[in-house]
């Protein structure tokens, strides 16, 4: 029988991580969020603003924006 998914070398990197105190969650989080998407003015998927100062899914509501998408950025 095949190893399951939770099984493989992903999974022993993450113990090995664990073992040596790295805070692979942190690593994760660390950047600023940016808020891309699409505006009728600018169809072309464009930086809107930075996460921490404005609301995608308001914007998204509000019908301003769409193809919204959040990315850390450093």
């Amino acid at each position: 029988m095949g190893k399951g998914y939770a099984e493989g070398s992903a999974v022993e990197e993450r113990q090995a991580a664990l073992e040596r105190g790295d805070d692979l969650s942190r690593q994760l989080e660390s950047g600023r969020a940016a808020v891309y998407g699409s505006t009728d003015d600018d169809p072309e998927t464009h930086f809107i603003g930075w996460r921490d100062e404005i609301d995608p899914d308001a914007l998204f509501a509000s019908g301003s924006a769409y193809g919204l998408q959040v990315v850390r950025r450093k």
